[in-house]
């Protein structure tokens, strides 16, 4: 209960401060971004939290994107807390999502998780389409998320998918599959995780709505210390058929390192190009 307490009152703080920046931040740049409503929801990765995004959604503050930032609090029974309001016609208010059961590794809860926040905000604030953003096990959770409401007429309709440091066939050393191997023409890849396999069936049901950006970093061994290439770019399998489009962006130097590519200014500025860029 006493950590629980405390991390709301960080994650309070840390919202204040963001809330702060932005009121300092230049005026809108309406010239380089879009002027959308449309939000943008960022997933953090195992074990981590919103803190984590804040990087990036500075980066986008400072750039002139959006002035409107709010977290939404996931607790382990599925209940969502908003943090902050988005006020009416706010321009590419982002949310930044912070699951308090940060360690579960059951990507069909998770998956609940994600649609839970989308959910919540999009009902609290009548939006009918969104963007989202992931990185590391995120991405699991929100394609896990895009699964389980495939048949849902009345979910949000997916406009942008950033894909981050993914772990769509496993993680080294943890669940990765032994002599993983990548199709490059089909991107599929071989041998397939549980999840792995379970995700093949989005090759149906992928939102036709969507742009699709995967950005994963090389440090020059086809790894970035956590994750295979291989398993990152196994996403092209699952979406490119059905997306609207799909990219892939190979980062490399020091800051592909799995845990720095979401502070990695290079990252930022094509994330904000593709997301909001005009």
């Amino acid at each position: 209960m006493k950590y629980k307490f405390w991390l709301k009152i960080m994650l309070t703080i840390c919202l204040m401060m963001t809330m702060a920046s932005s009121a300092k931040a230049a005026a809108l740049n309406s010239q380089k971004y879009v002027q959308s409503t449309t939000p943008t929801f960022f997933f953090h990765g195992w074990g981590s939290g919103a803190h984590a995004e804040r990087h990036m959604v500075q980066a986008a503050i400072d750039a002139g994107v959006t002035k409107t930032v709010i977290v939404a609090n996931v607790a382990q029974n599925g209940t969502v807390e908003l943090e902050g309001k988005i006020p009416h016609g706010a321009i590419n208010p982002i949310i930044e999502v912070n699951l308090i059961d940060n360690e579960n590794s059951n990507y069909t809860t998770d998956g609940h998780y994600v649609a839970a926040a989308i959910q919540k905000v999009c009902q609290t604030y009548h939006f009918k389409k969104y963007q989202v953003e992931a990185h590391s096990m995120g991405n699991m959770a929100f394609l896990y998320c895009l699964l389980q409401n495939a048949n849902n007429s009345k979910f949000p309709k997916l406009q942008k998918e950033v894909a981050m440091a993914g772990t769509f066939d496993g993680v080294i050393g943890w669940n990765q599959p032994a002599n993983l191997q990548y199709n490059e023409r089909t991107g599929e890849a071989t041998p397939a995780t549980k999840s792995y396999q379970k995700l093949k069936k989005l090759r149906h049901t992928y939102p036709t709505t969507a742009r699709v950006l995967n950005i994963y970093g090389d440090l020059g061994d086809g790894t970035d210390s956590q994750v295979d290439n291989k398993s990152s770019k196994a996403l092209k399998y699952l979406v490119a058929s059905r997306a609207k489009s799909y990219q892939e962006q190979r980062i490399t130097g020091a800051n592909a390192k799995h845990e720095l590519l979401h502070r990695n200014p290079q990252v930022d500025a094509i994330l904000i190009k593709f997301l909001w860029g005009k």
